[in-house]
Protein backbone atom coordinates (compact mmCIF):
# COMPACT_ATOMS: atom_id res chain seq x y z
CA UNK A 1 0.00 0.00 0.00
CA UNK A 2 3.11 2.13 0.76
CA UNK A 3 5.01 3.58 -2.37
CA UNK A 4 8.91 2.45 -2.46
CA UNK A 5 9.35 6.40 -1.57
CA UNK A 6 7.17 6.50 1.29
CA UNK A 7 8.35 2.82 3.24
CA UNK A 8 11.81 4.30 2.99
CA UNK A 9 11.23 7.28 4.77
CA UNK A 10 8.80 5.57 7.28
CA UNK A 11 12.03 3.29 8.10
CA UNK A 12 14.18 5.85 8.17
CA UNK A 13 12.30 7.52 11.10
CA UNK A 14 13.01 6.73 14.35
CA UNK A 15 10.04 7.76 15.91
CA UNK A 16 6.41 8.25 14.50
CA UNK A 17 3.19 10.06 16.35
CA UNK A 18 0.39 7.85 17.17
CA UNK A 19 -3.08 9.79 17.40
CA UNK A 20 -5.83 7.90 18.97
CA UNK A 21 -8.99 8.85 20.12
CA UNK A 22 -11.69 7.95 23.29
CA UNK A 23 -15.58 7.34 22.78
CA UNK A 24 -15.85 10.74 22.27
CA UNK A 25 -13.31 11.56 19.61
CA UNK A 26 -11.07 13.56 21.69
CA UNK A 27 -7.89 12.99 20.58
CA UNK A 28 -4.72 11.54 22.30
CA UNK A 29 -1.48 11.98 20.74
CA UNK A 30 2.07 10.48 21.91
CA UNK A 31 5.57 10.08 20.37
CA UNK A 32 5.73 5.83 19.78
CA UNK A 33 8.74 3.50 18.71
CA UNK A 34 7.62 1.52 15.72
CA UNK A 35 8.34 -1.35 13.32
CA UNK A 36 6.59 -1.96 9.89
CA UNK A 37 5.85 -5.10 8.56
CA UNK A 38 3.75 -6.43 5.71
CA UNK A 39 1.09 -3.74 6.15
CA UNK A 40 0.81 -3.77 9.60
CA UNK A 41 2.43 -1.35 11.62
CA UNK A 42 3.79 -2.10 15.49
CA UNK A 43 4.44 -0.54 18.67
CA UNK A 44 5.26 -2.13 22.46
CA UNK A 45 4.01 -0.23 25.29
CA UNK A 46 7.98 -0.59 26.78
CA UNK A 47 9.43 -0.13 30.42
CA UNK A 48 9.88 3.44 30.26
CA UNK A 49 8.17 5.45 33.13
CA UNK A 50 4.90 6.42 32.58
CA UNK A 51 2.20 7.78 34.61
CA UNK A 52 0.61 5.04 36.29
CA UNK A 53 -3.06 5.19 37.37
CA UNK A 54 -3.84 2.08 38.39
CA UNK A 55 -4.89 1.01 34.71
CA UNK A 56 -4.05 0.53 31.19
CA UNK A 57 -2.28 3.92 29.44
CA UNK A 58 -4.44 6.41 27.40
CA UNK A 59 -3.40 4.78 23.69
CA UNK A 60 -4.73 1.71 24.92
CA UNK A 61 -8.12 2.42 26.64
CA UNK A 62 -8.72 4.71 23.51
CA UNK A 63 -8.13 1.62 20.96
CA UNK A 64 -10.29 -0.65 22.83
CA UNK A 65 -13.14 1.97 22.74
CA UNK A 66 -12.33 3.41 19.31
CA UNK A 67 -10.48 1.49 17.22
CA UNK A 68 -9.25 3.99 14.49
CA UNK A 69 -5.53 5.26 14.93
CA UNK A 70 -3.30 7.31 12.68
CA UNK A 71 0.25 7.45 12.57
CA UNK A 72 2.72 10.62 11.37
CA UNK A 73 6.05 10.43 10.74
CA UNK A 74 7.70 13.63 9.85
CA UNK A 75 10.72 15.75 8.88
CA UNK A 76 11.23 19.15 9.70
CA UNK A 77 14.37 20.41 8.46
CA UNK A 78 15.08 24.85 8.10
CA UNK A 79 15.22 24.30 4.30
CA UNK A 80 11.71 24.12 4.13
CA UNK A 81 11.60 22.80 0.70
CA UNK A 82 12.82 19.84 2.37
CA UNK A 83 9.74 19.47 4.51
CA UNK A 84 7.86 16.00 4.46
CA UNK A 85 5.82 13.90 6.12
CA UNK A 86 3.39 10.37 5.71
CA UNK A 87 0.58 9.60 7.22
CA UNK A 88 -0.81 5.97 7.86
CA UNK A 89 -4.66 5.29 9.09
CA UNK A 90 -5.85 2.15 10.19
CA UNK A 91 -7.71 -0.35 12.43
CA UNK A 92 -5.50 -0.80 15.78
CA UNK A 93 -5.61 -4.21 18.02
CA UNK A 94 -3.89 -4.64 21.37
CA UNK A 95 -1.63 -7.93 21.35
CA UNK A 96 -1.22 -9.23 24.70
CA UNK A 97 0.03 -13.00 23.80
CA UNK A 98 0.94 -15.47 20.22
CA UNK A 99 3.01 -15.57 17.51
CA UNK A 100 2.11 -12.08 15.77
CA UNK A 101 2.85 -10.38 19.13
CA UNK A 102 5.93 -12.59 19.78
CA UNK A 103 7.22 -11.51 16.13
CA UNK A 104 6.24 -7.70 16.74
CA UNK A 105 8.56 -7.37 20.01
CA UNK A 106 11.33 -9.51 18.06
CA UNK A 107 11.20 -6.86 15.15
CA UNK A 108 11.16 -4.21 17.82
CA UNK A 109 14.03 -5.59 19.50
CA UNK A 110 15.89 -5.45 16.31
CA UNK A 111 15.11 -2.25 15.26
CA UNK A 112 15.57 -0.58 18.76
CA UNK A 113 18.28 -1.84 20.46
CA UNK A 114 17.39 -0.19 23.87
CA UNK A 115 14.38 -2.37 24.13
CA UNK A 116 16.95 -5.45 24.96
CA UNK A 117 17.29 -4.22 28.47
CA UNK A 118 13.79 -4.59 28.91
CA UNK A 119 11.23 -7.23 29.93
CA UNK A 120 8.23 -6.52 27.06
CA UNK A 121 7.58 -10.10 26.48
CA UNK A 122 4.44 -9.63 28.85
CA UNK A 123 3.58 -6.48 27.52
CA UNK A 124 1.24 -5.16 24.79
CA UNK A 125 1.98 -4.53 21.46
CA UNK A 126 -0.46 -2.13 19.64
CA UNK A 127 -0.91 -3.93 15.87
CA UNK A 128 -2.04 -0.88 13.06
CA UNK A 129 -3.33 -2.38 10.09
CA UNK A 130 -3.05 -0.01 7.37
CA UNK A 131 -6.00 1.05 5.48
CA UNK A 132 -4.93 4.40 3.55
CA UNK A 133 -1.97 6.29 3.16
CA UNK A 134 -1.35 9.96 2.67
CA UNK A 135 2.45 11.79 2.08
CA UNK A 136 3.50 15.20 1.36
CA UNK A 137 6.79 16.95 0.58
CA UNK A 138 10.27 16.13 -0.05
CA UNK A 139 10.45 12.49 0.67
CA UNK A 140 13.69 11.99 -0.67
CA UNK A 141 16.57 10.99 1.54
Amino acid sequence: MLSARERHFVDTRRIGHLATADSRAVPHVVPVCFSLSDGTLYITIDQKPKRDRGGPLKRLRNITDNPRAAVVFDRYDKDWQRLAWVMLHGRAEILTAGIEHDRAQSLLRSRYRQLDAMQIEQLPVIAIHIERVASWGDLDP
